[in-house]
């Protein structure tokens, strides 16, 4: 019995000293990864492209509630990542583009819209483990988009001008969302709405350098 009960004593003893093993999850993966939550970490340098989500428009309206403004069937854009930390933490971006195309509008007076372009590129973007994304434009300028109509008047110029972007990036469809992000008219005619309210999802968001697999969010 005593020998017995000194076994169980020493094997007690010795299963402290061995550390547990645990089963890989998206806590011991990099923040940003492809293929799964948990998966291959998208390295440093990798670029990151999304297009909108099928069936879905980019919408740049006069009010958070209305329906009045800019609409665009085909937008895109692309990334750079130059950080990514291991999770739980926060990944950094380089927008090096983003662009808008297809677009009409029906604001009274308007006829249609010649272009849209997202000015003082490249943007700075982190992503967090909790699924926030944030753009910020350069030290001492503005995230601003300049935004060309055809009026019964001629050609006009609208420039908007916002201090960046907060959006919410979601594992379900590997999408990012913007939701009413309020810009203010910087420059333009009375033809162009004193606000603009963004709006527009991205999915999937993909890595171009890991054969375009899936990005998720550790």
């Amino acid at each position: 019995m005593r020998m017995r009960t000194l076994l169980a004593l020493v094997g007690a003893a010795a299963a402290l000293t061995v550390p547990a093993i645990a089963p890989a999850s998206a806590a011991d993966a990099a923040v940003l990864t492809t293929g799964s939550a948990g998966g291959t970490a998208v390295a440093t340098g990798d670029v990151l492209n999304a297009s909108l989500a099928s069936g879905t428009t980019a919408t740049l309206y006069s009010s958070s509630t209305g329906t009045s403004g800019v609409s665009c069937s085909t937008s895109a854009f692309n990334a750079t990542v130059t950080d990514n930390p291991a999770a739980p933490g926060t990944a950094t971006e380089s927008v090096t583009g983003h662009s808008f195309a297809n677009c009409t509008s029906n604001v009274a007076g308007v006829l249609g819209v010649t272009s849209i372009v997202v000015d003082n590129l490249p943007y700075s973007a982190t992503v967090t483990s909790g699924g926030t994304l944030t753009v910020s434009p350069p030290s001492g300028s503005t995230v601003q988009t300049t935004v060309k109509l055809r009026t019964l008047l001629g050609s006009i110029t609208c420039v908007y001008r916002g201090p960046g972007l907060t959006g919410t990036a979601s594992n379900t469809d590997n999408s990012i969302t913007f939701t009413d992000q309020h810009f203010t008219k910087y420059s333009g005619s009375s033809l162009c709405f004193a606000n603009g309210y963004f709006t527009a999802k991205y999915a999937p968001v993909t890595d171009a350098d890991q054969a375009g697999g899936a990005v998720y969010v550790n």
